[in-house]
């Protein structure tokens, strides 16, 4: 009796443990129940899940043994969730990024020339493969770029002001009143719009372009070097529109990046300085004719960023192989394209830029100035190990230069003290 006791005892523990294994296997393969590998990709804009889900069905039509499901997580708390996801060990297989140099760093994303081979890059935008490449290696398959900035302009308003559009296109900023046509040109439309202009504590869209037209520099290495005399002209310029009424109060756009926007669509502010990013929004939204213009040029020139967000692979998924066709696909002409179709933005495959001109061409919208202001180079939007920390460390100290208690000069020399500790302490 004693020994069937035990001999049942034993089958039970090792039943329990077969069972374990099964399950263990059973979610290690992670399908949807009929034998498909299920492969998840992060985003963070609603408005891409269409294209992305047309891309994928096509890619699951030839590869019917992979579905990719997209998980959509809002930027407010995409960074965030996904460091903690990633070092939790539960992030998706594959996910978008801009700023990955820390994942890269400590081993937690694909090399992607190992994955797709060296040749896969020649189809993409040269400056997205340099912005993800970091120690001879690529780390992500770029997937759109923004493009250079350009200005919005509100033509009702400019006629009303008896501006041509050829003056906004040629304006020319300058801290020398003798060179300055740009400040000239707003007081004049300032008689017809409350604010003609969006100087503003807007990073990508007028920081880094006033930045780099002075001359300036963002950082030199990994180290924040803004602080210069070439960036006191470039900030100190935009803080004399807005102490000028020539642009809105930072109280009102310090903490609202689409205070600006909405102001312009509302046509009250003749000039709006920004990305392809807010292009079909404005195409849906405004009430009035507008174009696009080249942006201001400063003392050497128009330099502008175009910044790309690409697909990084997780080192940790279970499913390799999956990824790796995933990828391939993402990056290839034929899944790149859809990115670009309804003119959301413009694809980082090179050959598929045509899809996106045509859209807007179709809707009478040239979009050349996106494209002009890069002729002559671009100027880096800036990265490294701890740069979301640095950004986070300089924006309050910037408020304060922006909204004009805090002198031009001594701000940015806080600012860039403050981004250089984060980025020790990291």
């Amino acid at each position: 009796m004693r020994v069937k006791d035990s001999t049942r005892a034993v089958l039970g523990i090792v039943l329990a443990v077969l069972l374990l294994i099964a399950a263990a296997l059973w979610l290690g393969r992670d399908d949807d129940g009929s034998g498909r590998t299920v492969v998840r990709l992060r985003i963070w804009d609603q408005s891409f899940v269409a294209a992305y889900r047309a891309s994928l069905d096509e890619f699951e039509r030839a590869n019917p043994d992979v579905e990719v499901r997209i998980t959509l997580v809002p930027w407010a708390s995409y960074p965030q969730k996904l460091r903690l996801d990633v070092a939790g060990g539960i992030a998706d297989d594959l996910f978008w990024t801009g700023l990955y140099e820390d994942y890269a760093d400590s081993g937690r994303l694909v090399d992607i020339g190992a994955a797709l081979g060296a040749d896969a890059a020649r189809a993409w935008d040269p400056a997205a493969v340099s912005q993800f490449t970091r120690n001879g290696k690529l780390w992500a398959v770029p997937q759109f770029v923004d493009g250079g900035t350009a200005v919005f302009y509100n033509r009702d308003l400019l006629d009303a002001a008896g501006v041509d559009r050829a003056e906004v296109a040629g304006a020319r900023w300058s801290a020398d009143d003798a060179d300055d046509t740009f400040r000239p040109l707003l007081r004049r439309l300032h008689a017809v719009s409350p604010w003609p202009y969006n100087a503003a504590k807007d990073y990508q869209s007028i920081e880094l372009p006033y930045l780099g037209s002075a001359g300036g520099q963002l950082q030199q290495g990994e180290q924040f070097a803004f602080a210069s005399p070439q960036g006191e002209t470039a900030f100190g310029y935009l803080v004399r529109l807005i102490a000028e009424g020539l642009s809105p109060s930072a109280a009102d756009t310090n903490n609202s990046g689409d205070f600006a926007k909405n102001v312009f669509l509302q046509g009250k502010m003749a000039l709006f300085q920004s990305g392809s990013f807010n292009l079909a929004t404005i195409a849906q939204s405004a009430g009035f004719r507008w174009g696009l213009a080249l942006i201001p040029q400063g003392p050497i020139g128009r330099l502008s960023t175009d910044n790309s967000v690409g697909v990084a692979a997780n080192a940790a998924s279970k499913h390799p192989d999956a990824v790796r066709r995933v990828l391939a696909w993402l990056g290839s002409p034929a899944g790149n394209r859809y990115l670009g179709a309804d003119g959301a933005t413009i694809p980082a495959v090179v050959s598929e830029r045509q899809v996106y001109r045509d859209y807007w061409a179709r809707h009478g919208v040239d979009v050349s100035a996106f494209f002009d202001v890069l002729r002559n180079g671009q100027f880096a939007a800036g990265g490294g190990p701890g740069f979301p920390a640095a950004l986070k460390a300089m924006d309050p100290i910037l408020a304060e230069v922006f909204s004009g208690r805090i002198p031009v000069g001594t701000g940015l020399a806080r600012a860039q003290a403050a981004a250089n500790d984060a980025v020790a302490q990291q």
